[in-house]
């Protein structure tokens, strides 16, 4: 394959999963190693905007279906691919904004909380893209990846914390969010599981307190009553020289559960991201794919 001299990394995981956490690690990453980076939400490649999506639900509900933001039928995979692709060419391409609040449409006059911004072209030369969303891994766009990373917490924690962030945060009804989970595991087992076996890492969180009922929890388990399983395909530890034993040395209390898989406190997360992924990002800026 020909080299790629504008690298692309996904970050991939489901709504809750916490991939924010290790967006600001990769962002520490990149600020250090000042590396220009252009910033794809997911959230962006969407097919509808919030005010279509509803009418989209209630018509399938009508229908004692479903209709949610993880199938193929309500997103732009293919557009989502085509950036990937020809950023990997030439460091441009085609993507938009989806504004969540008020306040991030306030720069946009004319539009408001809830619709997508025009469509434009990344103009500006950047060095490397990077994709924070549910589907930076599915099939159509995986190929176009230097680097895909998956965070994936165990089903109980990543539904924790969904109903505590869409509850305290975006004000729905703990019940409304827990009948959205249930309606959208379909689409959670057909769209998002199959992508954490296309990933180079995998970031499971697995918490280390009682998470049987998570309709009931009142709390999200904290970084010190978790502990943090990283997976890394063996390609990348060979391409990259990953040495999990020096990572076991420098990261207390960690342990190395297989030959690619090593287990860290959970208050180490972000410097056991950051230590792994630094080389590597070093490595596609400097050499490409």
């Amino acid at each position: 394959m020909k080299k790629s001299k504008y690298p692309v990394v996904s970050i991939t995981g489901s709504s809750g999963a916490g991939t924010s956490t290790v967006k600001t690690a990769f962002s520490h990453v990149i600020f250090r190693e000042n590396i220009n980076a252009v910033y794809i939400e997911g959230d962006s490649f969407h097919r509808y905007n919030r005010a279509e999506m509803k009418e989209k639900i209630a018509k399938a509900a009508k229908s004692g279906k479903y209709f949610s933001h993880f199938s193929k039928e309500a997103n732009l995979f293919d557009e989502l691919g085509k950036l990937f692709k020809t950023f990997k060419k030439n460091g441009t391409g085609r993507y938009r904004h989806y504004l969540h609040s008020d306040k991030e449409a306030e720069p946009w006059p004319g539009f408001h909380s809830g619709q997508f911004t025009p469509w434009q072209d990344i103009e500006k030369k950047y060095d490397l893209l990077f994709y924070e969303g549910l589907h930076g891994g599915v099939e159509e766009v995986a190929p176009f990846v230097d680097l895909l990373i998956g965070v994936v917490p165990i089903i109980n924690l990543e539904w924790i914390q969904k109903i505590r962030r869409d509850s305290l945060e975006r004000g729905y009804k703990t019940e409304d969010v827990v009948n959205v989970i249930k309606m959208r595991m379909d689409d959670y087992v057909d769209y998002i599981t199959p992508q954490f076996s296309r990933t180079d890492i995998n970031f499971q969180r697995i918490p280390t307190v009682d998470t049987s009922n998570p309709f009931i929890a009142r709390d999200v388990p904290t970084a010190d009553e978790s502990l943090v399983v990283i997976r890394l395909k063996k390609e990348i530890i060979h391409k990259y020289a990953i040495d999990l034993a020096y990572l076991k040395i420098m990261l207390e209390g960690s342990f190395i559960s297989r030959r690619n898989t090593i287990v860290v406190p959970g208050p180490t997360m972000g410097l056991a991201m950051e230590m792994i992924v630094t080389p590597i990002i070093q490595n596609l800026i400097k050499n490409g794919t």
